[in-house]
């Protein structure tokens, strides 16, 4: 159960983050409250996932779906661009989570 509430927290942040970015320094009201509220799970989330997973692994793996997940929506709803080499990255921080899942 630890590691499902692990990887909802991690999407979560890439909600917040997203959420971050659209209130424009926190001065819109919906995406400023999105961004509260998708804080507040993610964080509550790690907390309760790090009671069964080690905090080195339960955190490299919550920042790195947070970040890849981040990284993703910029390229496909911001048009930020998707590069190999950024491509790349990201498949790399994907195979050091899924690792560290495996190594737990």
């Amino acid at each position: 159960m630890a590691w499902i509430v692990l990887i909802v927290s991690g999407l979560m942040e890439t909600v917040w983050a997203a959420a971050l970015s659209s209130s424009h320094g926190l001065t819109r009201l919906r995406p400023s409250a999105l961004f509260f509220a998708a804080l507040i799970a993610s964080m509550a989330g790690l907390s309760y996932a790090l009671r069964g997973i080690p905090i080195g692994t339960g955190y490299a793996v919550w920042v790195g779906i947070g970040a890849v997940g981040t990284a993703v929506y910029g390229m496909a709803v911001l048009g930020e661009p998707a590069t190999a080499a950024r491509l790349v990255c990201l498949a790399l921080i994907i195979g050091g989570v899924v690792g560290l899942k495996f190594l737990h």
